[in-house]
């Protein structure tokens, strides 16, 4: 099912980008191509992109994006965040994706089993994420709890939310603002591994952090490509 997700959102993607290709290409120079591309991708297919590939951090990036020149300077900034996270949080994967960031963190390292409370490890790798955050205050913040499908759906959605709350907890203790941040919990309805193995489900059990730029720096990217 999830093959058939992922397919269904390239498929999308090919669609839009043919369709802004068709549209006067020939009088088009390559950054107005480049423009075009990446604001249908970014801002009209983004959203469902997203959704189809069953995973809500990722929607955030993509459905945020604005593409074209602005899109690039994001970009740029985002590429500077992300070194940044990966030189200080040793205990985060971090992927640089579209105009966004996206941090995971398998539940592991943050929580013991069916627990909410924060490790000490755990405390270390999000007080130095949040000195990151708190650093480049022209993002918003998604944070995303996922678990395996051991136990019942209603409990898996309620340890997903806890975590992803717990998380938000200390990073605005780290001095980052909460209007910054939200929170979402999927239980076990966005598994990025096979549930039937031990492997799989330690990899679905994970908190995600998807970074975005805010509308300010929108503007500003927005204002320097012109």
């Amino acid at each position: 099912m999830k093959t058939i997700r992922l397919k269904a959102a390239t498929f999308g993607i090919a669609i839009a980008t043919t369709a802004l290709l068709g549209m006067g290409c020939n009088s088009f120079t390559k950054t107005q191509k480049g423009a075009a591309i990446g604001a249908g991708a970014g801002g009209v297919v983004g959203a469902f992109v997203g959704k189809a590939a069953g995973n809500t951090a990722l929607g955030a990036i993509i459905g945020g994006a604005v593409g074209g020149t602005a899109g690039a300077l994001i970009g740029k900034n985002m590429d500077k965040q992300a070194a940044e996270i990966k030189n200080t949080v040793p205990g985060a994967t971090v992927i640089r994706q579209g105009e966004g960031i996206l941090v995971k963190f398998d539940s592991g390292i943050l929580f013991d089993v069916d627990k909410t409370g924060l490790k000490d490890a755990a405390k270390s790798n999000l007080q130095n994420l949040a000195k990151s955050l708190e650093a480049n205050p022209q993002t918003n913040i998604t944070i995303v709890g996922h678990t395996d499908d051991t136990g019942s759906d209603s409990h898996n959605m309620d340890l997903s939310i806890r975590r992803a709350e717990a998380v938000k907890a200390y990073i605005v203790s780290g001095g980052v603002a909460t209007s910054r941040l939200t929170t979402n919990g999927k239980g076990e309805s966005e598994p990025i591994a096979d549930n039937t193995t031990a492997d799989g489900r330690v990899q679905n059990r994970r908190v995600e952090i998807a970074i975005v730029a805010n509308d300010q720096m929108k503007s500003t990217a927005k204002a320097s490509g012109n």
